[in-house]
């Protein structure tokens, strides 16, 4: 028994290295290469570039007091339509001491001459009726008194004006009311009840009180790099996709390209504006982040191969035209003339026809298989 035993051990240790043996060598023995082939086909190719950027309101007006003061009530509120016109607030003027004494002053100054002239129209009138002045000297001192009427009328407009910011003759022109200038959707109110606002001057921007954009007329803002933006013409196509929408998508047109670029991250960048094209009915909110989809340039019905299938060499490219089949099979190296790519699908303008066989990239097998 001992010894069948050992004879079993050793043959089965003979299996194991005659095994081993087998299997390094088969993994020593040169694989097949077997390459991908693709035929030319007759294709649309187009180079696209995206552009990152925003939605905005082509005009956005912010709306300013023409009064220093202080706000006592307002009317509207944010995401509101108001029509050019429209009150949004009202401000409760604090008048400056200052201009308040002058103003008064400047009322019992035409008080006064108001009184003077008066008395001189009376006596003057009673000498006209008995023949003692003439017409002329009675008409200058009619004038005088009109003259001391409107001034003291002028006066206490002005007073008013200082002290209330409003006056009765001009009462519905009121500075005190702050009015929307143009027609839209008003988008911040960034004041509230009780806040002093001061008017705009040389050395001030002066206080916002709201901010209002026509929203049925947006604009996508962005910026594309200096190597695509001479492919760039005022009119072209592009399609805005706003993730925040469910990728909701419109189309919209291109307006304008900066003649000057702005440095940003180490690149020189051009901004871009295109009129969005509302769909009926879409409404959109401002400031949302967007992509934009332009097409730079289009080749139809070209003949094209996967780019992957093309050896640059300098500024020479080529292809390997498949010859022969099975064991015979042999690859030509053919130069080509290539042209537009859209990152995967390249142009072929010469070199090749739609019967040939061109060489692609190496299928990588499993080394287990």
């Amino acid at each position: 028994m001992k010894k069948y035993s050992k004879l079993i051990i050793a043959a089965i240790i003979a299996l194991i290295f005659i095994g081993t043996f087998v299997f390094l060598w088969q993994k020593s023995q040169p694989k097949e290469v077997v390459y991908n082939e693709f035929t030319p086909k007759l294709d649309s190719i187009q180079k696209t570039t995206i552009i990152t950027g925003k939605i905005e309101p082509r005009n956005e007006v912010n709306i300013k007091p023409q009064i220093s003061g202080i706000i006592s009530e307002l009317l509207k509120e944010p995401g509101d339509y108001v029509n050019a016109g429209d009150v949004i607030a009202k401000v409760k003027v604090i008048p400056d001491m200052a201009q308040l004494s002058s103003a008064e002053m400047r009322v019992r100054l035409a008080e006064i001459n108001l009184k003077q002239a008066e008395t001189d129209f009376q006596r003057e009138e009673n000498l006209f009726k008995q023949n003692l002045v003439s017409a002329d000297e009675f008409d200058k001192i009619k004038i005088s008194l009109s003259q001391a009427k409107h001034e003291k009328v002028a006066a206490q407009d002005a007073l008013e004006v200082v002290r209330d910011g409003v006056s009765k003759s001009n009462a519905k022109a009121s500075s005190t009311l702050i009015r929307s200038t143009i027609s839209g959707v008003i988008l911040d109110i960034p004041v509230k009840v009780g806040n002093s606002v001061i008017l705009s001057n040389t050395f001030n921007d002066g206080t916002t009180i709201a901010t209002v954009a026509n929203m049925n007329d947006l604009i996508f803002r962005g910026n594309i790099d200096e190597t695509e933006v001479g492919q760039l013409v005022s009119g072209m196509n592009m399609k805005i996709t706003i993730g925040a929408l469910q990728d909701l998508k419109f189309d919209a047109a291109l307006e304008y390209v900066s003649p000057k670029a702005v440095e940003s991250n180490g690149t020189n960048q051009f901004e871009i504006k295109a009129a969005v094209k509302l769909s009926e009915g879409g409404k959109i909110r401002a400031g949302y982040s967007a992509n934009a989809e332009i097409v730079l340039a289009k080749a139809d019905k070209v003949l094209s191969i996967p780019e992957s299938a093309i050896e640059f060499s300098g500024d020479s490219t080529f292809v390997y035209i498949v010859k022969g089949e099975g064991k015979n099979k042999t690859y030509d190296r053919t130069y080509v003339e290539t042209g537009l790519s859209d990152g995967v699908n390249i142009e072929i303008k010469k070199g090749l026809t739609n019967k040939d066989k061109v060489r692609g990239p190496e299928i990588v097998t499993d080394d287990n298989d």
